[in-house]
């Protein structure tokens, strides 16, 4: 009988062993989780910081001399610096001028008679829309041809 209880005993200190190491594995996934998360963007965030720095040259630059041009010119640098950015990170920016109106990649703002396209046809493009990898970050806001009414 003693010698049962023992083996009970010991069966149940492992068994709370066994226990508390599965709690200490939650507390640990749960932590490192929640760093993952707080750290994620970090690379992106360390590419965007040079095209801030330009920003701030740029604007030094256009505080200072009265030529537009170049202003025009390094911001330009600039956008397609930052685009470059993005496209590391897996966000390409799309048009929509001239496709069919699709309202899973556009948002219509606007709907413009006309009798040169094909109606439901994105005749402008208010801003571009951006996708990361295939997932729509931000639909293109857009003007889409509409027919003439036949009683006007």
């Amino acid at each position: 009988m003693e010698e049962l209880r023992r083996q009970v005993e010991e069966k149940q200190d492992r068994l709370l062993r066994a226990l508390a190491e599965v709690e200490n594995v939650k507390r640990r996934t749960q932590r490192e989780r929640e760093e993952y998360v707080r750290y994620a963007n970090e690379s992106l965030l360390r590419d965007l910081i040079p095209v801030l720095d330009n920003l701030d040259r740029a604007l030094e630059a256009a505080r200072t001399t009265g030529d537009a041009s170049a202003v025009v010119g390094g911001v330009e640098l600039i956008q397609r610096e930052l685009l470059k950015v993005l496209e590391r990170a897996g966000v390409t920016r799309y048009s929509a001028l001239g496709q069919p109106f699709d309202p899973t990649r556009h948002e219509a703002i606007a709907r413009v008679v006309s009798l040169d396209a094909k109606p439901g046809t994105v005749l402008g493009e208010t801003l571009p829309g951006y996708m990361l990898h295939n997932r729509v970050l931000r639909a293109a806001l857009v003007s889409v041809a509409a027919a003439p009414d036949e009683d006007a």
